[in-house]
């Protein structure tokens, strides 16, 4: 029998309707009274035959089936059933054993386990094959075991919506996001996805006797158990993507050799032609008027909240930052305005300031301005048109956090001061750390260029220094009380993991080089400011110098980790591993670190072991990294801003600059609205999820 066509467009498909004895919304307003499901079980491109297909309900306990069926000669099922009790419950199909009609053996296969995710509202049809299950699986890494789907309702809503990103559930082939200009061709993750279905596929129509072991030994992850079904063999994957990738690509020259001068007889197309780094499926997202997305945080919803440097099409110049502020829904749809995104309050030109309150209402600085502003959750502007800028006395803003307690605080960078505004009143605004010297390079709190803060357990604030080579602390109760500690030079980002420890990036690493190109830094920082030149202009130009120009004997940055009372650990600093140039970290549940960095675009984020080992795969130790040897690259990343972590476990990565000499002067014409990053990147179920809003230390859900 001839195997399916190679595009994955399975027109021979038979279009036969779900019928739903409810309207979708009733999906999510109330419970279902029965609901009938039709479809087609796939593999390799061909119907599977004698599948047994299951209806779960997944949510926060454990799953429960709602009907079962076996699927017939043409692979199709029809499913009846009483509705979900539960309004939040996120269905899913799965079906397990069954004939390929490409398989040329009589029996029926066992090693057969696909899955299909399909959310709370079913398509009109659905079909379950090897895309279905790499989609689910991935996307629902935090939360399936096996074949069965457990979490938070939140959590599984927005992982359900993230698979037609993938796939289009209704015939198996490609899905909307990961087929468009954006992902199609310009990133490896189509052909990434492809090939992981080529090779499941290879098991599901057991192309080789020995086709499904060769699969499931290719899969075994760092726990070293061996999966015994396509299913348990793609979340081995996604659960230790960077583990050995080339053993899963090694099988797709062993089930579908190259002939003379024609492709692979692939069930799906494209296909890698070199092993990845590690089996990522990040996808790019943008519009709203992302534009050089800097800052990035998540409401209580999931939805991501991004200060944008830059304007869309604009000849951008990093001096005169004019952006905006973006929302983005869960599964990556742009909810703020195109070309403007939200603006208003204030707001022009937003940097690495952006936080939310208890309310979801969003804080947001601006160098351009001098300003804090403030959003509600839907955009709109609750500061004053001129912001607060408390009677001129602030200048250019940076950093800003929401506190427990219901405080804001913010950094003034060229004036080296911390803005306080008690329970989020702008008018009981309070100063501290003022320097009255007039050397921008004395400070009473040694505060040099304050770029980020955070707060930790015990109420202090830790602070990074954009022209030192320490981190300053707090008391937020007592701001006279300040304690400095040494890190590497130029420090920018920062996070508290759950047990108090502080990770700081240090963007020009630990060496003698770093030190010689922060007093580069110094110097121009104290030149420009109180002239008519942006302050930012000299520092950020000398920051780029240092980081993109790599000479002998200079490792890039690092990572300083300060114990709760800003002693260091012994494994300070962390350097290599992919740590470039980093620029911000986040924490994720587990307590593991993950780093992005500006530097180039064929730079990685890094995903380090933290200090809860029992969360790190076996063997490791504290700072030993996770991704791989440049980090974690793909999905049509930049140079990266910030990373977060969302309520769904996936990692969300702003790209901030493309070609950063466009934003230092004037360029070739036809590259002179390239300065400015192009989308966020969302690296699906890769972490554990952390609650949201951030508000203090990082809290597992």
């Amino acid at each position: 029998m001839k195997r399916a066509t190679l595009i994955p467009t399975f027109a021979a498909v038979k279009r036969w309707p779900i019928l739903v004895i409810a309207t979708s919304s009733l999906l999510v307003a109330a419970p279902v009274a029965a609901l009938s499901i039709s479809g087609q079980v796939l593999g390799a491109g061909s119907p599977i035959a004698g599948s047994t297909v299951s209806l779960w309900a997944a949510n926060s306990g454990a799953p429960k089936q709602l009907a079962q069926v076996r699927s017939g000669a043409d692979g199709h099922f029809v499913v009846n059933a009483s509705g979900p009790t539960d309004k939040d419950a996120s269905l899913y199909l799965v079906a397990k054993g069954g004939h390929s009609g490409v398989d040329k053996s009589a029996a029926d296969n066992p090693a057969i386990v696909l899955m299909a995710v399909i959310g709370n509202h079913p398509p009109a049809r659905v079909t379950i094959n090897e895309l279905t299950t790499i989609a689910s699986a991935w996307t629902h890494n935090q939360f399936i075991d096996g074949t069965a789907i457990q979490g938070p309702p939140l959590a599984l809503r927005i992982a359900a919506s993230h698979v037609p990103s993938f796939v289009d559930l209704a015939t198996g082939g490609y899905g909307q996001v990961i087929g468009d200009a954006l992902n199609s061709a310009q990133t490896p993750t189509l052909a990434n996805f492809a090939t992981l279905a080529n090779v499941l596929a290879g098991c599901v129509a057991r192309l080789k006797a020995d086709a499904c072991r060769s699969v499931f030994a290719a899969a075994r992850g760092l726990a070293g158990s061996v999966p015994t079904d396509t299913l348990a063999a793609a979340e081995a994957i996604a659960r230790y993507p960077a583990y050995q990738p080339e053993r899963m690509f090694a099988l797709l020259d062993v089930f579908y050799p190259t002939p003379p001068l024609r492709l692979r007889p692939t069930p799906y197309l494209p296909y890698l032609s070199f092993a990845p780094s590690a089996w990522l499926l990040p996808l790019k997202y943008t519009g709203g008027g992302y534009s050089g997305g800097g800052k990035l945080m998540f409401d209580s919803q999931g939805n991501a909240w991004i200060a944008n440097n830059f304007t869309v099409g604009a000849q951008n110049q990093d001096h005169f930052s004019s952006g905006s502020l973006s929302k983005f829904a869960p599964d990556g749809k742009a909810l703020s305005p195109a070309i403007t995104g939200f603006t208003g309050g204030g707001l022009l030109g937003p940097g690495f300031g952006l936080t939310l309150d208890a309310h979801d209402d969003v804080w947001i600085t601006s160098t351009s301005s001098n300003t804090i502003s403030k959003f509600d959750h839907v955009g709109k502007p609750l500061s004053p048109s001129q912001g607060y800028n408390l009677n001129g006395q602030i200048s250019k803003m940076q950093g800003i956090i929401s506190t427990p307690g219901g405080d804001i605080w913010a950094i003034d960078m060229v004036k080296s001061q911390l803005v306080h505004l008690p329970h989020g009143e702008p008018a009981k605004a309070q100063l501290f750390c003022q320097n009255k010297t007039g050397d921008p390079l004395k400070n009473p709190c040694k505060l040099l260029a304050p770029f980020a803060l955070a707060i930790d357990q015990s109420n202090h604030l830790w602070i990074t220094n954009l022209l030192g080579s320490h981190v300053t602390r707090i008391a937020a109760a007592d701001p006279g009380k300040v304690d400095t500690f040494k890190t590497g030079y130029s420090g920018s980002g920062l996070a508290v993991d759950s047990l108090g420890n502080v990770w700081v990036t240090n963007k020009l690493g630990s060496s003698p080089r770093g030190a010689w190109k922060q007093a580069e830094m110094a110097l121009a920082f104290k030149a420009n400011v109180g002239h008519d030149v942006e302050a930012s202009t000299g520092v950020s130009k000398a920051l780029v110098d240092a980081m993109t120009v790599q000479k002998p004997g200079y490792e890039g940055g690092s990572m300083t980790v300060l114990r709760p009372d800003g002693s260091e650990a012994s494994f300070s600093p962390v350097y290599g591993k992919g740590i470039a140039g980093p620029w911000a970290v986040a924490i994720d549940g587990n307590d593991n670190v993950w780093i992005s960095n500006l530097t180039s675009a064929s730079a990685g984020i890094v995903h380090l072991c933290g200090f809860r080992t029992e969360n790190c795969p076996p063997g490791m130790k504290t700072g030993d990294a996770i991704s791989p040897p440049g980090g974690y690259v793909g999905g049509g990343m930049q140079l990266q801003a910030d990373v977060g972590i969302g309520p769904a476990g996936d990692v969300w990565v702003t790209n901030n600059w493309q070609h950063y000499p466009a934003a230092f002067g004037k360029v070739d014409e036809a590259l002179q609205t390239l300065g400015a990053g192009q989308g966020v990147v969302v690296f699906h179920g890769m972490a554990k999820p952390v609650k949201v809003p951030m508000i203090g230390p990082v809290r597992a859900p």
